[in-house]
């Protein structure tokens, strides 16, 4: 079939693709610019071929098959090069217009835009490139955003001291068990005995008096330990 197999520019450049980005998005952005003295440019010969091979020769043509004109541009290529400013679509142009979008195309996407009827065109590669296109430029720069002033924290308060903790109420047995310490003026030392301490502190009524005084935390009178806090009057 005659339009199936061509190739249709079906590979725009960067730049045409860019263009053809901002044809959608509504962004302005430049269309690529030719670079004066079209070094690639074919003769009107090589561009007839071309379309004989394209369309059969019909310069207006219009199949609906999303390819126009003699050299079947696709509508976006053909508005990335600048066709528009002469119609909406190649096949609603001239030879001489559809030939003028040619050699941009030409010139920026090399005869691959036509992969089987552009190999007789003169004075370009297969890629491209016979003149420098330009970069795209956008015709509104985005403002810069400005850094968000950083509000001053609020000071925190230096913590306060926690508390002292109240000295210990308990001490610790040999064996792990936590014992009641008392608050007596006698301190229990390793080894004491109710006896020992009686006598030693000439305690009246002896070790008894002691046990009776003491006997909020002492359940057992031959088991004392150290660090108790014992009261002896």
């Amino acid at each position: 079939m005659l339009f199936s197999s061509k190739g249709k520019h079906r590979r725009p450049s960067k730049a045409t693709r860019v263009a053809t980005l901002a044809g959608v998005t509504g962004v302005a952005v430049a269309a690529p610019l030719m670079a004066a003295g079209q070094a690639s440019a074919a003769t009107n010969s090589e561009w007839d071929a071309v379309a004989q091979c394209e369309s059969g020769g019909n310069w207006s043509i219009n199949t609906g098959n999303g390819y126009t004109g003699g050299l079947q541009f696709s509508s976006s290529t053909w508005a990335a090069y600048g066709g528009t400013k002469y119609a909406p679509s190649a096949d609603k142009a001239s030879k001489a217009q559809q030939i003028e979008i040619g050699e941009k195309v030409l010139a920026g996407q090399g005869k691959g835009a036509w992969p089987s009827c552009g190999v007789g065109l003169s004075g370009a590669s297969n890629e491209g490139g016979g003149a420098q296109e330009s970069a795209p430029q956008q015709t509104q720069e985005q403002p810069k955003s400005q850094p968000t002033p950083q509000t001053e924290q609020p000071q925190q308060a230096a913590p306060k001291a926690a508390p002292k903790t109240e000295s210990k109420k308990t001490v610790e047995t040999p064996t792990g068990k936590k014992v009641k310490k008392g608050d007596g003026e006698y301190k229990v030392e390793k080894g004491d005995t109710l006896s020992k301490i009686a006598e030693a502190e000439k305690v009246k009524g002896g070790w008894h008096k002691v046990y009776k005084l003491n006997g909020d935390i002492i359940d057992n009178a031959d088991m004392i330990y150290p660090g108790q806090q014992l009261h002896l009057s």
